[in-house]
């Protein structure tokens, strides 16, 4: 690029190590090599090392040794790249805040990108924001977002064009990373060797997927069934498992920075969300071609598995369908096995170097 060109800035205050995080880590490190001056602006330093070294990494905070509420996290990081801003001209690519990053774009006048990352159907139920956001969603110079059916709904709702890149997929990675060696004992004997990954919170609906569960194993279907993560709902789902006594068929483990390893034991990937932008975990269980049942909400999952014809939907919060998707799934093993394998092969979507350069052309027009 030109050598009079603009520093880059991504703004991402709370990094947790999500799906969106990933995107983050992926995309950032392509543009490093493309953009010379790039910071990423950013609450705390725990996944520093997930950054190309070109990256200057500014944060607020070293270690931390306890969890800071999300808003405070977002406060604090806006103030610093209120001051980055300040000292040059800067683009600001937000990946996480994105309404207070257009306030102060409006305010202060430097050039925004934002990229959304869940379908409004899940943040937007509320007639004032929705007023508030149709005036800010004009602010940004691109809105990127990660899915056909995101771009439709997220477009109609605010009237506003965005542009749609799908996720850049590092497929060699999450393979390489998949034959790491585990010893997992839980899924042994087990035909139905079923796994969720996600946040404990209410997006995920982790209760409709531990009750579907319940109904096969009063059924004494042969189910096992991992779930790994962490957020606030994981008391209330260990409490169900207590109270029903199925500890036996149903395990809770905690983020693992390598979940690949153990999606790659499971048979069967079940997502239960209520709303999603365009899900990873996704794309990574197809890349170990592993079959898929996931909810058909907004959005993602439908255009990702094809409206079910590289894996199966279900309908949002129904147990007794989720029950019987696995019961189906379970008596078409070899059915199941052409799925998977032409799941694997629609990857080419979500391609990493092609999306990453979509990325890349879109930054250089406002840079």
């Amino acid at each position: 690029m030109e050598k009079n060109q603009k520093k880059l800035i991504i703004f991402m205050p709370s990094i947790d190590g999500g799906g969106v995080e990933k995107n983050l880590f992926i995309i950032s490190d392509f543009l490093s090599n493309k953009i010379k001056d790039l910071t990423v602006i950013t609450f705390d330093d725990r996944f520093k090392s997930k950054f190309n070294k070109k990256i200057k990494v500014l944060n607020i905070i070293n270690k931390p040794k306890k969890k800071y509420k999300k808003y405070y996290k977002y406060l604090r990081c806006l103030l610093l790249l209120l001051i980055e801003v300040k000292k040059q001209k800067c683009l600001v690519f937000a990946f996480q805040a994105n309404i207070y990053c257009c306030i102060l774009s409006l305010i202060f006048n430097f050039k925004l990108i934002t990229r959304s990352n869940s379908s409004p159907s899940g943040w937007n139920k509320n007639f004032f924001k929705n007023l508030v956001f149709k005036f800010l969603f004009k602010v940004p110079k691109k809105i990127i977002v990660n899915s056909k059916d995101f771009k439709r709904e997220i477009d109609k709702k605010f009237n506003i064009s965005t542009k749609v890149i799908y996720n850049p997929l590092n497929i060699n990675e999450i393979k390489k990373l998949s034959n790491k060696k585990l010893n997992l004992s839980f899924f042994k004997n087990s035909k139905i060797k079923a796994i969720n990954i996600a946040r404990f919170t209410d997006q995920k609906d982790h209760m409709t997927l531990l009750e579907s569960v319940l109904i096969l194993i009063k059924k004494k279907i042969n189910i096992k069934l991992l779930i790994i993560g962490y957020g606030a709902n994981k008391n209330k789902m260990n409490n169900f498992i207590s109270q029903n006594k199925i500890s036996k068929n149903i395990k809770i483990i905690n983020f693992q920075k390598n979940p690949y390893k153990f999606l790659k034991k499971s048979n069967l990937f079940i997502l239960t969300s209520l709303y999603e932008g365009l899900p990873n975990v996704l794309l990574e269980a197809m890349v170990l071609k592993r079959f898929i049942i996931s909810s058909n909400c907004p959005t993602g999952p439908g255009e990702i598995l094809k409206k079910g014809k590289l894996g199966m939907l279900f309908k949002v919060k129904d147990k007794k369908d989720l029950s019987n998707k696995i019961l189906h799934f379970n008596n078409n093993i070899k059915k199941n096995n052409k799925i998977t394998y032409r799941a694997y092969k629609s990857l080419s979507r979500f391609d990493y170097k092609s999306n990453c350069e979509e990325y890349f052309k879109t930054v250089k027009k406002f840079i």
